[in-house]
């Protein structure tokens, strides 16, 4: 079995387990803040939530009057997604795709996106690479929006939740976004809210018209 493959099986089992075991806790679960800080003021348009999990994000972008393309590359996870949508009502659920796709390699459509969100994915190969990919699917006058928790955190020289993982940083989007294509808006590394869980690399990037 490839490390990418017995990665995707881990990531199957644990969303098999929480879903089974805590329920309650993903229902009750808000929009990640960053996403809600970052797209204020944003016209709702096609966004595509790139490593959804179970849909928090998605769901909120869909509530909001986004057309939301959602990629995970567990079916638990999305299944219950889809499920907790179309209990919202025909309105959210007819505004979601809901696509099994594993992003070490998977593309988003050149151009096709008015949002392209990212949260927390650990990242199997270059990152740079990731990056670049995800890019591609930011059309003209869009917004990119990735944010990685980092492994240790720097105040106290300690591991993460994240430790162990690769995951988006601050240096590695801003090395593979041209300056004469992209404008930074954030770019900065910002500390979680749980004392002692480290900081979350904030990366927002809007594509020249």
């Amino acid at each position: 079995m490839t490390s990418e493959m017995h990665d995707r099986d881990a990531w199957e089992h644990r969303w098999e387990q929480v879903l089974r075991d805590h329920p309650d806790k993903l229902a009750s679960r808000a929009p990640n803040q960053h996403l809600l800080d970052q797209t204020v003021g944003l016209p709702p348009g096609r966004a595509l939530d790139a490593g959804c999990g179970h849909g928090a994000e998605t769901l909120w972008l869909a509530t909001s009057g986004w057309q939301v393309t959602a990629v995970d590359f567990s079916p638990s996870a999305l299944e219950h997604g889809r499920s907790t949508a179309e209990a919202l009502g025909t309105e959210v659920a007819e505004r979601i795709e809901w696509v099994e796709g594993d992003l070490g390699t998977w593309a988003p459509a050149a151009g096709a996106f008015d949002l392209v969100n990212c949260l927390y994915v650990h990242v199997a190969g270059s990152v740079a690479e990731f990056v670049t990919r995800l890019a591609a699917g930011v059309a003209p006058g869009g917004t990119l929006l990735l944010v990685g928790h980092r492994p240790v955190d720097p105040a106290t020289g300690q591991p993460t939740p994240a430790a162990g993982q690769v995951q988006v940083s601050v240096k590695d989007a801003t090395d593979v976004l041209p300056a004469d294509e992209w404008d930074l808006v954030v770019a900065r590394e910002q500390p979680r809210s749980i004392a002692g869980s480290g900081v979350d690399a904030v990366v927002r990037a809007v594509r020249r018209s």
